[in-house]
């Protein structure tokens, strides 16, 4: 069973609706012990990243993603919610992330140069730096969507990139800890095959 975390931000059943489509059972939930169940874990979010985190520390919920992180379990945080799993964020001051991952979230305005508008908003290819598992069933250029103003800066563990007037952090993983910066709930087939690679992760 996959748990996707409701802690008051994300595309929850868009993601939820999205699992169904490929087959796999997925129950939107705030309840620790269904999380702790769970076989794989989605962490979504949408918004401003120390709002999002705000909302995670007082579900109660901000220790139980890092506890089941850290019981080797594979993790999928979504948009902000991958954005979270870094150490730190510099939107609308400096705020705290999770820590899972060593890096920050910096906006991408500081290095995609002039003309380019802000937030990147549509469909950009991927850019893969590595053949990751959760990649299996997708190719190196295909397309998804995305929807973001910041960007996670990181010497390793980038294993995507995409390419908006500056290479930009697309995917990461650490371990059993994956991120996306991309909206697979609104990717078409590319992002179910991502969830479908997800699922497929031993």
């Amino acid at each position: 069973m996959i748990a996707i975390i409701d802690y008051g931000v994300g595309n929850l059943f868009s993601l939820k609706s999205s699992f169904a489509a490929i087959g796999e059972d997925a129950v939107v939930t705030s309840n620790a012990e269904e999380i702790e169940s769970a076989e794989r874990i989605v962490l979504p979010g949408v918004g401003a990243f120390g709002d999002a985190a705000r909302k995670l520390r007082e579900s109660g919920l901000w220790d139980v993603v890092i506890s089941q992180a850290g019981s080797g379990k594979p993790l999928l945080g979504v948009c902000v919610g991958m954005q979270l799993l870094f150490e730190r964020s510099f939107e609308f001051g400096e705020h705290e992330g999770l820590g899972l991952i060593p890096g920050e979230i910096r906006p991408i305005k500081d290095v995609i140069g002039e003309g380019l508008k802000i937030p990147q908003i549509g469909w950009n290819k991927l850019i893969f730096r590595e053949n990751n598992s959760i990649f299996k069933f997708i190719n190196d250029g295909d397309h998804v969507y995305f929807v973001h103003s910041y960007s996670a800066f990181c010497k390793d563990y980038i294993i995507a990139d995409t390419q908006y007037g500056a290479n930009l952090t697309a995917a990461v993983c650490k371990d059993n800890i994956y991120g996306l910066q991309f909206h697979p709930e609104k990717s078409g087939d590319v992002g179910l095959n991502i969830l479908r690679g997800f699922l497929n992760l031993s």
